[in-house]
């Protein structure tokens, strides 16, 4: 076995698999819980998730990788619609682009956030579940690489909004939850 395949295998990677299946089961169901009870979920389980995402192993894909994705347009906009649907009018937040100098607050959504970095996930849980050494390898890069460009900064950016709705503080500056 190699010092790659190694890695793919290790604790870090289990337990990014594992949170990250959680959480896409999670978002598969969310209907089916209260607004409350979403938020303080996402809450708590988007900083682990970056915090997993973070700690990752830098792994060199198969020479074939092409980047395989599962997760379709159709599916995205269920997860989407689903999510739009628990978040309502709770939904819309703002957010600094440090991309552009003008730090310019941009409009944005939990329920896009959410689905963008479950379509993420999803992509590495499935690809991660296949019993190939090169393609958990090739699912931890695409995980690594996707956490760097895409989803990392969508929780780092959700998380002001997450944290200030499900852990409201009242006038005396008490905790709700």
């Amino acid at each position: 076995m190699t010092i790659t395949s190694d890695a793919a295998t290790s604790a870090n990677v289990l337990d990014m698999y594992t949170v990250a299946n959680e959480f896409c089961i999670f978002t598969e169901k969310a209907e089916q819980y209260q607004q409350d009870e979403v938020l303080l979920y996402y809450a708590k389980i988007c900083p682990l998730l970056y915090l997993k995402g973070a700690i990752l192993p830098i792994i060199e894909p198969d020479e074939d990788y092409f980047g395989e994705r599962f997760v379709n347009e159709d599916q995205w906009e269920n997860i989407y619609n689903s999510l739009l649907n628990v978040f309502s009018d709770r939904d819309a937040f703002y957010t600094l682009s440090y991309e552009n100098a003008d730090n310019i607050p941009l409009k944005a959504g939990i329920s896009e956030h959410l689905a963008d970095i479950y379509q993420d996930l999803k992509d590495f849980v499935l690809l991660y579940q296949k019993n190939l050494a090169y393609a958990k390898q090739n699912a931890v890069y695409e995980c690594r690489k996707l956490f760097v460009a895409h989803w990392g900064q969508r929780i780092a950016s959700l998380l002001p909004a997450l944290h200030a709705i499900a852990f409201p503080i009242d006038q005396d500056d008490e905790l709700l939850y």
